[in-house]
């Protein structure tokens, strides 16, 4: 039976994971660290501190799980890109390597980031892009990427890394673009952005999560970028919102400054993603945002 290890399984992209690692018949044992787990059934639930080797080998010997998928990192907003923290993140995803592939775990995938990229590129390949992070964060991603990749190739152990680029939905950060817009929106508040110029590549949780467990039954190898391949201006992306809500009066451009390194174009090619592990996005940007709307309707009126 295949027998998966979820980590960072309440967290952003991990809790849609559940349902379709469940559709697709794996015995689930999900990590948390706390005692607040999600509501799907059938999930064996492990609350621990995956930044401890002790409990991580401990873990692993008594799971002995056959696949892995590797989301747990230090992801607090506004915090996270020069934090002393992603390089402990890195001992700590070193340390659940060994202890998968001492248990004979078969086939493991790993979240990166689009920060590991020299972002002056712009359409970012996994092929012919440099990687030059400009973070703490993008760099400790990219040093684990690189240690991943020569780990497997010299013991055959099966894995790939993807690079997740924007992404939105349900339960993401209230302090992140679209969930900023929607909540001001919902409270009849000036939504305050930025000039809106730049250009991004989203994709909407769900198919990022469906993205990572297609990748994880795939046997496709090393880097896969986690994106729609579809370029959209923030200015666009808020008018969306507004349009649905129907608040674009409320809407204010130019409120926000931007850093002076804000890249103007930030896209990914999704070959590898579409060609060889054959997945494509089931939602458009509209009906992603419409879900995320109504979950955040949901989530205000119970406040």
């Amino acid at each position: 039976m295949k027998k998966v290890l979820i980590t960072g399984a309440t967290g952003f992209i991990g809790r849609h994971c559940l349902p379709l690692l469940l559709e697709r018949g794996y015995e689930i044992h999900a990590t948390c660290s706390r005692k607040t787990h999600g509501d799907h059934l059938n999930v064996n639930w492990h609350t621990i501190d995956l930044l401890n080797s002790v409990s991580v080998t401990e873990l692993l010997n008594s799971v002995r799980p056959t696949h892995l998928l590797h989301f747990a990192w230090y992801v607090k907003p506004g915090k996270c890109w020069n934090a002393i923290e992603n390089f402990h993140w890195v001992q700590a995803s070193l340390e659940l390597l060994r202890a998968f592939t001492q248990c004979a775990g078969k086939r493991a995938v790993w979240a990166g980031s689009c920060a590991e990229y020299d972002w002056e590129y712009g359409f970012l390949s996994e092929k012919k892009t440099p990687l030059s992070p400009m973070s703490f964060y993008g760099s400790c991603k990219h040093s684990l990427q690189s240690l991943v990749t020569a780990f497997s190739e010299n013991t055959g152990l099966s894995s790939a890394w993807g690079r997740i680029f924007y992404l939105f939905g349900p339960h993401e950060h209230p302090k992140r673009l679209v969930p900023s817009v929607i909540r001001s929106l919902l409270l009849n508040e000036p939504a305050r952005c930025s000039h809106g110029r730049q250009i991004r590549d989203y994709l909407y949780v769900k198919d990022v999560a469906d993205a990572f467990v297609s990748l994880l039954e795939s046997s496709v190898q090393g880097p896969v970028n986690i994106a729609s391949g579809r370029p959209v201006s923030l200015r666009d992306m808020v008018y969306r919102i507004a349009d649905q809500l129907s608040g674009r009066d409320l809407i204010q451009f130019g409120a926000i400054s931007t850093p002076e390194a804000e890249p103007n174009l930030l896209v990914a090619d999704v070959r590898r993603l579409s060609d060889e592990v054959r997945w494509f996005p089931k939602f458009t940007l509209d009906n992603g945002l419409e879900e995320t709307i109504a979950w955040w309707k949901r989530e205000l009126r119970m406040a």
